[in-house]
């Protein structure tokens, strides 16, 4: 087993954005000594919530994804922001999002997305709520989200058909699936 760290040479940052930072790091390779560049994206955690009605309703949100160039079906979520913690983040997001306001909300783990080259981890939470939305929409300015209630099952079928294919909400899906429930 590996067990060396690549020890950081130089950083220079191309740009810093609000939510992420744009990099090349120069790291030695351990084994050989030599430098390499490496591109990379550092910024703030994410997080993912699976929201289950009573009734075993998933609540999803569809929008338009542009790096994908097209609509996507995905999990409620987003940033978290610097003064807050993750589990806050998720409840603030749900309701932001979708207007439903969680009864119980529990961990389930911390992923990273893409550690070739992000810094970036996404949490996520299972959490649970009534059988409608308790308020409006409250949606930053360059969001677009309608929301989708659905049969669990019938999601889980979307994902396995490649109908639901965000990777972040597949990876949630599957946290759940395997018995943090």
């Amino acid at each position: 087993m590996l067990k060396k760290k690549w020890e950081i040479i130089e950083d220079h940052y191309y740009e810093k954005f609000r939510i992420f930072s744009a990099k090349r790091s120069r790291r030695e390779n351990p084994r050989t000594g030599k430098p390499f560049d490496f591109f990379l994206m550092e910024g703030l955690d994410w997080t993912n919530i699976i929201v289950l009605t009573r009734d075993n309703q998933i609540v999803l949100v569809e929008q338009y994804r542009h790096g994908a160039d097209k609509l996507t079906l995905e999990l409620p979520g987003g940033a978290v922001e610097k003064d807050e913690s993750p589990i806050d983040a998720a409840s603030r997001e749900v309701k932001e999002e979708t207007g439903f306001s969680l009864s119980k909300i529990i961990p389930l783990g911390a992923i990273y997305p893409n550690p070739a080259m992000q810094s970036m981890k996404l949490h996520v939470f299972v959490g649970h709520t009534d059988d409608s939305p308790q308020a409006l929409q409250q949606l930053d300015s360059g969001e677009d989200i309608q929301i989708v209630v659905k049969p669990l099952d019938q999601f889980l079928t979307d994902i396995k058909e490649c109908r639901a294919d965000h990777a972040l909400t597949t990876a949630a899906i599957g946290l759940y699936l395997i018995g943090v429930r």
